[in-house]
């Protein structure tokens, strides 16, 4: 009854805005058009309140992995479409401004009940709700509730009269008030405000990385670039780099990097140190290291680009450098012959060489919409390997460990002829939703070439009658 009456309900909303839609507005003044524009925007700002009461009870009751997915933003990420940013957003804004109840199933007021209201009753935007829970996610843990409370009602006063970026600067301000001296020195503090955010690489290869350190970690990364940082050490643009010992002269007095471009070369020293070393063991059924996959043809030309496990690219200098290191795996694959140079062994676990293989096929994930890089992949059997199935290549995808358990919960996955992973999921959980991720793999979504698609066919199903020689193996 309460489904029908729901239903209906936004029914009505949805027939009102054709309604709308369908009314010209070539007759109506300037500020008639002004005064519809302001009631549409009370209205959009209004409407996430319901999507707040909604997710709030998925929340605190559904199972993801029930409705097709690992988690409630990739359920919402596959049912509308939106980005995973975004669901999570949605999903975090609802857990404080939307409904709660208490264990014993009493009903509470939201955590920013203010500020809930307001946007119920369409007098703050979108963006004043950003401000204020950016304000509050600052806030140290130490700030008594009743000054929450009294911050929270300042803001949300001045959010109804004020443009977000006025907001903004009122926020920033009642933040020092509050903090006038600054956070106190809180272990526990500490521990929650620290990390490294490495962001998207960009069109040029740059890829963006800001952080905030913990003492211990600063300490750390200042002893380290205090050596391999120093003028004349690390330089990757000498013939023989010092990466010990005493720099010379000539290498010190030729260096002429910035500071900010020595503590770069020494990040990279010191990771380059740390993975050659061998102590970190392995990962995901391979030994720590960089792994990159190109072709032949590309390898030869000294042109193009590699991918690696991580998903970034790099250029091909970069990697027929790295090809001659002994602890890095460069996976080639050959474009005339389409043939991969690692091939799969029957065994109940995949072997190194058969992940390398599958790291340079699939990149990451197969489920539709992850974005799980293939360092934190696991190999799913397709067939099923208590069921009778085989460990080979042709029958093993990357999955996220999350996902790896929802595959054996009703989904049926399949390597199509031109080596696409395909994850078709039960009736129940069927919406029509991809049934491949191309996240890993945009070059898909343009024209691609029949060399390319055989390759990649062929690593989806190998000849296992022809051996791979010696002389193909980088």
């Amino acid at each position: 009854m309460g489904s029908t009456i729901l239903h209906k309900a936004v029914a009505a909303v949805r027939a009102a805005h054709d309604e709308l839609a369908a009314l010209p507005v070539d007759t109506l003044s300037h500020r008639e058009l002004l005064d519809v524009l302001g009631e549409l925007e009370i209205l959009s700002r209004q409407l996430p309140a319901q999507s707040h009461r909604i997710l709030a009870r998925l929340t605190a009751e559904a199972s993801p992995q029930a409705l097709g997915a690992k988690t409630l933003p990739d359920v919402l990420t596959t049912r509308l479409r939106v980005s995973r940013t975004e669901a999570k957003r949605r999903v975090r804004d609802a857990a404080v401004l939307g409904p709660r109840r208490s264990l014993i199933g009493e009903p509470l007021s939201p955590v920013l009940e203010l500020t809930a209201a307001a946007q119920a009753a369409g007098q703050i935007g979108p963006e004043h709700v950003a401000i204020i829970g950016e304000f509050f996610r600052k806030l140290p843990a130490w700030v008594d509730p009743q000054t929450r409370t009294q911050a929270e009602s300042d803001l949300v006063v001045n959010a109804r009269g004020l443009t977000p970026e006025e907001l903004k600067q009122v926020a920033q301000r009642l933040q020092t008030l509050i903090d006038q001296d600054g956070p106190m020195p809180d272990d526990a503090e500490q521990a929650r405000k620290r990390g490294v955010w490495i962001g998207k690489q960009q069109a040029d290869g740059m890829t963006p990385v800001h952080a905030l350190l913990d003492p211990l970690c600063l300490a750390t990364l200042e002893a380290v670039t205090a050596r391999l940082a120093a003028p004349g050490m690390c330089n990757p643009y000498d013939e023989n780099p010092c990466i010990s010992g005493t720099p010379s002269h000539d290498q010190v007095a030729g260096d002429d990097r910035s500071a900010a471009q020595r503590n770069h070369d020494a990040l990279t020293a010191m990771g380059r140190s740390v993975l050659s070393s061998g102590e970190l063991g392995q990962h995901n059924g391979l030994p720590a290291m960089i792994i990159v996959s190109t072709t032949l043809q590309d390898l030869t030309d000294a042109a193009g680009v590699g991918v690696t496990a991580g998903g970034s690219l790099l250029p091909m200098s970069d990697v027929i450098r790295l090809a001659s290191h002994a602890h890095h795996s460069l996976v080639v694959f050959d474009k005339h012959t389409a043939r991969p140079l690692y091939l799969g062994r029957s065994k109940r676990i995949a072997t190194a060489d058969q992940r390398i293989v599958l790291l340079a096929r699939d990149r990451g994930c197969t489920r539709p919409g992850c974005t799980v890089c293939g360092y934190d992949c696991q190999v799913h059997h397709i067939t099923g390997w208590a069921t009778g199935g085989q460990t080979n290549v042709d029958t093993m995808v990357l999955a996220c460990p999350a996902d790896n358990r929802l595959a054996d919960d009703g989904y049926f996955v399949r390597i199509r002829a031109d080596g696409s992973v395909e994850w078709i999921p039960p009736p129940h959980n069927d919406i029509g939703q991809a049934r491949t991720n191309v996240y890993h793999h945009p070059e898909r979504m343009l024209t691609t070439s029949q060399a390319d698609t055989e390759i990649a066919r062929q690593v989806a199903a190998p000849d296992r009658d022809d051996d791979v020689g010696d002389d193909e193996v980088a």
